[in-house]
């Protein structure tokens, strides 16, 4: 049975839905507040966190302007996306959409992608938790990646409930983290305490070479972090099989997200770079730590350093939790081993599960092999993969649009404002970070794997088809 099929079957059974139940077989144990944070945690993580002491030293001040028009085309795709949620929330999402308005072929490409997108995002995030450890201790990096990956392992084995209420405290920890900072930093601006209050000034922004101090290109040259910190925005869309009323959660959610982004990015960033000048930071530090430490505020910086760890746990506890999904959507279409469609009795993913954590520990060899640079080599591939979904969601949510317009398919109630206008906008943005990838060399390796990556899918999927000749889910929907 397909998820297209589980779904239209939703109606037909009520006793389903009593017993709390999506179409899918999933529990709905996601209630509206943790719904709301899981939203809110996933545009804060390792790519701000870590990732912008890299961003930041290629681009000075400017990096504020690279977030913020950035932050509108996240907005955009955020949009699509909730309008082919609120036509139809499945688990699927992103690969199911691509399915139906694209192709089963597509549908295929986008499951496995976004699987391996939060398989490597995995390894990154626990790359950083342990890189977040040797600030305190002076322990091996792999054996902090292997304690955190196993931790994360069992917390989702045990229900929906518990990664929801993980993500709720994770997110919980990491806002109120950063608004302290934001606060702190305008106490610094305004009262001229700590060691920085001296020399405090939002002047920073452009008294140290100016706004570009590396000039536009430089400003470029960072859309590639930019856009990694960004990435997990779209988990909402994986939450919507699991959520108790998506049709009322996810929306809010997703409204939010401008002002996510304006506080949490743009807002911080501006504080940091006011209090700090931008040519203090350096590449593989935490620009917050950084500026607490800059302020001689070491309690404080310890502090953010532990609200760093929490972010990347964060992160690598989602890729446990929507792997698994991914993998059972793609096995109900029969393009994935149906072993993976087995639930647990509390509805859980078991065995798509386990079989991505058990990848993630291919980031305990990266840690142990190279500890230096283990997060630099998987970012520029997580972000090349994780784009592929935004690409996805938009170009599906064009068709869909086109669709409905001429009566074919139900109005969505959560229409995208501007589209289809914004979503070819969005399309080109990311077609613009592509070719910055392509001209840089500490990225380019992202792009020479991709293709290698799309053989593999291509071979695979003629192969199954092959083996499922006349299989409803090798045929287009109409």
């Amino acid at each position: 049975m397909t998820s297209a099929q589980v779904d239209e079957g939703q109606a037909d059974d009520p006793k389903g839905r009593e017993a709390g139940r999506s179409a899918e077989g999933y529990q709905r144990g996601l209630g509206a507040r943790q719904i709301q944070m899981i939203a809110i945690g996933g545009a804060i993580g390792t790519g701000l966190f870590l990732g912008a002491g890299k961003a930041i030293d290629r681009a000075g001040p400017s990096l504020i302007l690279a977030y913020a028009v950035a932050g509108l085309v996240i907005f955009f795709i955020m949009r699509a996306l909730g309008e082919l949620l609120m036509y139809r929330p499945v688990s699927g999402s992103f690969s199911e959409y691509a399915r139906e308005f694209i192709g089963p072929f597509f549908g295929f490409v986008t499951g496995w992608t976004y699987w391996l997108f939060w398989v490597v995002t995995g390894i990154t995030e626990v790359t950083a938790a342990a890189l977040y450890m040797t600030y305190w201790w002076d322990i091996p990096q792999w054996l902090s990646a292997l304690v955190f990956t196993v931790i994360l392992y069992g917390a989702n084995l045990i229900s929906v409930k518990v990664f929801g209420e993980l993500e709720f405290w994770f997110s919980m920890v990491k806002v109120t983290a950063i608004v302290g900072m934001i606060l702190i930093c305008a106490g610094v601006l305004t009262l001229g305490f700590s060691d920085a209050g001296d020399t405090a000034t939002v002047a920073n922004l452009w008294n140290d070479g100016g706004f570009f101090p590396e000039g536009i290109g430089g400003t470029l040259m960072t859309l590639q972090i930019v856009m990694f910190a960004f990435l997990a925005v779209e988990l909402v869309g994986v939450t919507a099989g699991e959520s108790k009323d998506p049709r009322t959660v996810l929306p809010k959610a997703i409204n939010t997200v401008p002002w996510r982004i304006a506080v949490f990015y743009v807002g911080a960033l501006i504080m940091i770079l006011s209090v700090v000048p931008w040519s203090t930071f350096t590449p593989g530090v935490s620009p917050f730590v950084a500026a607490f430490e800059e302020m001689g505020l070491g309690v404080g910086a310890a502090i953010v350093n532990f609200v760093v760890l929490t972010a990347a746990l964060s992160s690598c506890n989602s890729g446990m939790y929507s792997t698994g999904r991914m993998l059972r959507d793609l096995a109900l279409n029969g393009q994935g081993p149906k072993l993976f469609t087995r639930l647990t009795g509390n509805g859980l993913p078991l065995v798509g599960t386990t079989f991505s954590a058990a990848l993630m520990l291919v980031g305990v060899w990266i840690n142990y092999q190279w500890p230096g640079d283990a997060f630099n080599y998987v970012v520029s591939f997580a972000t090349i993969s994780g784009m592929w979904a935004w690409i996805m969601i938009l170009v599906s949510q064009i068709r869909y649009r086109a669709r409905a317009d001429r009566g074919e398919l139900p109005q969505s109630s959560f229409r995208a404002p501007g589209a289809p206008f914004t979503s070819w906008f969005a399309l080109s943005f990311i077609g613009l970070v592509v070719f910055m990838m392509a001209i840089d060399e500490d990225t380019r390796i992202s792009l020479y794997c991709a293709p290698l990556w799309a053989l593999i899918l291509g071979v695979s999927y003629l192969v199954l088809k092959a083996r499922n000749p006349g299989s409803p889910s090798f045929a287009k929907r109409r």
